[in-house]
């Protein structure tokens, strides 16, 4: 396909794109909102299917790898782009643990306030206290709540070094809690493997803007990415957070390098 060809086609997959994405907001938001208010179990249970919805019509195709965790967890992810929002909340209810800037961001901070998001100041001491007892409380609550435990995006293809800091504050003396690192490789789109070139239109991180960065991701083919889920860790009385969060690193590493080279997508932490 010649170079105009290709644009055309972008410019038509993104008008479709946005035509089907349109109800599924316009029914998924408000919904949300209400069961926000008035029921709490049902608001954990509509983000999956309205995530699956989004997901199918953005052309992602997941796979999952490894047992999801059931009732509360700690999620401890690497962090490759906005679409792994979309990716984890289609595969298990979760809310997330974000900086406390992306409650102020038009439009994407409604989002992550609708989904119960727990914002942090990292720049605040008593700020990220007050945070991390709200994470323990929402665990103890019985929630699943996901933290991108490198504080940043990376390019897709390497996992930056985690940071034990929250994923120690999260539990609160008492009960043990279930960490559960997950790993998410975009493995290929349009069904060719990607490359060092393609990584930039999926990827979002350094300074790249989020806008035309979205529109670059609706006018693209689709894009598969499996979720590995690794085997879970406990983390508790006499527990050091700096060791667990070392295995869950070289977990999630290694199921990278598997999810990459098509090997077992499971391995043990």
């Amino acid at each position: 396909m010649s170079g105009a060809g290709a644009s055309l086609h972008g410019r038509a997959r993104l008008a479709l794109r946005l035509a089907a994405l349109a109800p599924v907001f316009l029914l998924g938001l408000p919904a949300q909102a209400l069961a926000n208010r008035f029921s709490p179990r049902l608001a954990r249970r509509l983000p999956p299917p309205f995530h699956r919805a989004v997901a199918a019509i953005l052309g992602l195709r997941v796979t999952v790898a490894g047992r999801p965790p059931e009732g509360a967890a700690l999620v401890v992810s690497n962090h490759v782009s906005w679409l792994d929002i979309v990716v984890l909340s289609s595969v298990l209810p979760v809310s997330f643990v974000a900086k406390s800037d992306v409650a102020g961001w038009p439009f994407f901070g409604w989002l992550a306030r609708l989904q119960n998001t727990v914002f942090v100041d990292r720049q605040r001491r008593s700020a990220t206290g007050q945070a991390a007892g709200a994470m323990a409380a929402r665990l103890a609550a019985g929630d699943a709540l996901v933290l991108f435990a490198e504080g940043t995006t990376s390019d897709g293809a390497r996992v930056l070094p985690f940071r034990s800091a929250l994923i120690g504050a999260a539990w609160a003396e008492g009960e043990a809690i279930a960490v559960q690192p997950v790993a998410i490789a975009y493995t290929h789109r349009a069904g060719l493997p990607l490359t060092g070139r393609d990584r930039p239109e999926i990827a979002w991180y350094g300074d790249m803007e989020l806008l035309p960065h979205l529109a670059a991701a609706l006018k693209g083919g689709p894009v598969d990415v499996t979720v590995t889920f690794c085997a879970p860790l406990t983390l508790g009385a006499g527990a050091d957070r700096k060791r667990v969060t070392e295995t869950a690193e070289a977990a999630v590493r290694r199921a990278m390098a598997g999810a990459r080279t098509g090997r077992s997508p499971a391995p043990e932490a």
